[in-house]
């Protein structure tokens, strides 16, 4: 039992890299619908009003990619060339060719599709099972997208950013010490109203009254502007949100991305399927917390290793969950595609505010074990 702080951040939609992650997963998405068995490996990289996707694709569906992008960066909400990039305007290249026949002789027989370490965690602090400052972050990422895109707050662009620093007591969050926002806008407006509107409609209506006090620090557009943003004031790459896509640093990451990426691909699948079985430790009373991690082999079915960890909190020692685990979970990478349905087209739904902790994902589901 200690006592510290802990930092997370979350992004917004508009957020370059979070673009990225969300063309890629449009594309999976349409695979997927049109051919279950699709093979994607791909990759957007956007700066200024230029859209490249480049990578692998092997399916039956037919694709209209250009048509794809341009629907989805407008949904987003980026129409404006000046300030961050124009859905109808953008330059979009693609390249795009098959996966390699090398890869495929392992993933055919249902082996996995590349060596990697994978972790999974979850924690009772919320009842996400989520770390709370990652918890935090994204409800206010998600928060600063739906007062935009309602009206609510009408100077709003797409492009933003929230961290949230939590204090810990005994190991458990105690206060929100603070709150960081950056937030781009449109050149008409004060910071001093930017400040006002962002207090009372993002954050007052997004963090317990309780876990705010008199000495929580906030911050908002502490530079004291962000007009230019999006892929106008950054670039942005698909898988650079790592962090912010799992445990907001609060556990351990094996490296691989998620996003533009068939469940074939074990750094997406088998990271789905560990936070799964942590979050079902933790619900099912085995630990207070728990953090999984597997290593696979490209080609080979079984993982290589099993290690569990529950902080010294758990109710059964962590060799008896290791046996539990392989005896209640497949952990090939067929058995986890076909546990978790993953060749279902759902992986627009995980791109923003987080990967986990959402209710209406399969590997969110609380089980008996």
């Amino acid at each position: 039992m200690k006592d510290y702080f802990f930092t997370s951040e979350s992004v917004t939609e508009g957020h370059p890299d979070k673009l990225c992650d969300t063309i890629s997963d449009t594309i999976l998405d349409e695979c997927l619908k049109q051919d279950k068995n699709s093979r994607v490996a791909i990759e957007t990289f956007v700066n200024g009003n230029n859209v490249t996707i480049a990578g692998q694709i092997t399916t039956e569906a037919n694709l209209n990619i250009e048509e794809l992008v341009r629907e989805k960066i407008k949904q987003i909400g980026y129409d404006n060339s000046e300030t961050d990039m124009d859905y109808r305007t953008c330059n979009i290249n693609v390249d795009i060719i098959k996966q390699s026949p090398d890869i495929a002789l392992g993933v055919n027989i249902g082996g996995a599709g590349d060596q990697g370490i994978m972790f999974g965690y979850a924690s009772d602090e919320t009842k996400e099972y989520m770390p709370y400052a990652i918890s935090a972050a994204h409800k206010l990422s998600k928060k600063l997208t739906q007062v935009r895109k309602s009206g609510e707050i009408s100077y709003l662009r797409p492009d933003g950013k929230t961290q949230v620093t939590v204090e810990y007591e005994n190991d458990k969050p105690k206060r929100v010490e603070t709150i960081l926002i950056s937030t781009q806008h449109l050149d008409t407006v004060t910071n001093e109203q930017i400040r006002k509107d962002i207090i009372e409609k993002v954050i007052k209506t997004t963090i317990e009254p309780d876990m705010i006090d008199e000495k929580t620090k906030i911050y908002i557009n502490p530079t004291g502007r962000f007009v230019i943003g999006g892929p106008l004031g950054d670039t942005g790459l698909t898988g650079r949100k790592i962090i912010v896509d799992t445990y907001g640093g609060y556990a351990k990451h094996g490296g691989g991305a998620f996003s533009g990426k068939d469940p074939s691909k074990v750094d997406r699948s088998a990271a789905y399927m560990l936070r799964h079985i942590a979050k079902n430790i933790v619900a099912n009373g085995y630990a207070k917390k728990c953090e999984i991690q597997v290593a696979y082999a490209i080609g080979m079915k079984e993982p290589l290793s099993i290690c569990v960890n529950t902080f010294g909190t758990g109710t059964k020692t962590e060799e008896e969950l290791v046996e539990l685990i392989n005896k209640k979970f497949d952990l090939i990478p067929d058995g986890i595609i076909k546990y978790l349905d993953l060749k279902e087209p759902i992986y627009t739904k995980t791109t923003n505010y987080g990967h986990f902790g959402k209710s209406d994902l399969s590997w969110e589901k609380v089980i008996n074990m």
